[in-house]
């Protein structure tokens, strides 16, 4: 029995969602079965459907609500009235937006360097080279942009992409591009309950300047299985040893890196609201998922 009074033969999950993707995505079902497997009965919910009962669930698991980058107050807002969320709603609060990044290098994390421009911040391109222009608020690569700063076209693309950000009032992120995402790509480390489970390797996904309104929920994804280095572990449990609260709490974290200038892996970003986990790209993945989850419903 779980201390929520749930058995083995009730024990309910809910794995979050949005409107957009009611029945998950292919990846996250993959879950389901396993679960059931182990004594737990998981279903999708939509984050923001006030019809859910959230206190009827032993644990609420977050998947793919990836529709409040436009609202994130609302959507903190919401984990906080939770009451058994993984991850916890402060995490969600931390790591919802990429300001988490300055902590982290202030900690001794290796971290992309990263300039901030508010809203009504003044901002001239760098004199050349390739950048990367960004809201810290966003999911999927959405509003996202790559710029070559030598191209006076891209030049003018780049200041009208901050512009437009400003604008809207969203803090925004602008970072050298690391041209190892050409060549050997980024590398995301998976964590189940503090346990390295499994990585992979992203492709390139920027080709060019940001167009508005031309990405949906997720920017298309090229991913293929990958054996992370010793270097490429040492900086992921660094950065998960730094988390506020201790990375205990932590049903799951992904971890992403790419090769700096020095060839060493630096910090891109630190997934721990809502991943996609790539369950299908390594074999007992899902299973392993399975286990995090089953065993904080009967702990």
């Amino acid at each position: 029995m779980t201390p929520h009074g749930a058995t083995r033969a009730d024990a309910r999950v809910a794995l979050v969602t949005c409107a957009d993707l009611p029945d998950l995505e292919p990846d996250d079902r993959l879950v389901i079965e396993p679960l059931a497997a182990r004594g737990v009965r998981a279903e999708p919910a939509v984050w923001d459907d006030p019809s859910v009962d959230w206190a009827g669930y032993d644990l609420a698991v977050l998947r793919s609500p990836w529709d409040y980058t436009d609202r994130r107050e609302s959507f903190v807002e919401w984990a906080r009235g939770v009451p058994r969320l993984a991850n916890p709603a402060d995490v969600v609060a931390w790591n919802t937006e990429k300001t988490y990044l300055e902590m982290l290098a202030d900690a001794g994390v290796p971290v992309v360097p990263t300039d901030w421009v508010r809203p009504g911040d003044g901002w001239s391109p760098p004199a050349g080279g390739e950048y990367v222009v960004k809201p810290a608020v966003s999911a999927g690569s959405r509003d996202t942009g790559r710029y070559d700063l030598a191209d006076p076209a891209h030049r003018e693309l780049a200041a009208a992409h901050v512009a437009r950000l400003q604008a809207a009032g969203r803090l925004v992120m602008v970072q050298p591009y690391l041209a190892a995402v050409d060549t050997e790509g980024e590398t995301g480390l998976m964590f189940f309950n503090g346990r390295f489970s499994h990585a992979i390797r992203k492709g390139p996904m920027l080709d060019g300047p940001d167009v508005p309104g031309a990405t949906g929920l997720y920017r298309p994804e090229r991913i293929t299985a990958r054996e992370p280095s010793p270097a490429q572990l040492e900086v992921a449990e660094k950065v998960l040893a730094t988390i506020p609260g201790g990375a205990d709490r932590l049903l799951y974290a992904r971890v992403d890196l790419i090769s700096g200038p020095q060839a060493s892996p630096v910090l891109v970003e630190l997934e721990l609201t809502e991943p996609s986990l790539f369950l299908d790209r390594s074999a007992g993945a899902a299973e392993r998922l399975a286990d995090a989850i089953a065993a904080r419903v009967f702990s």
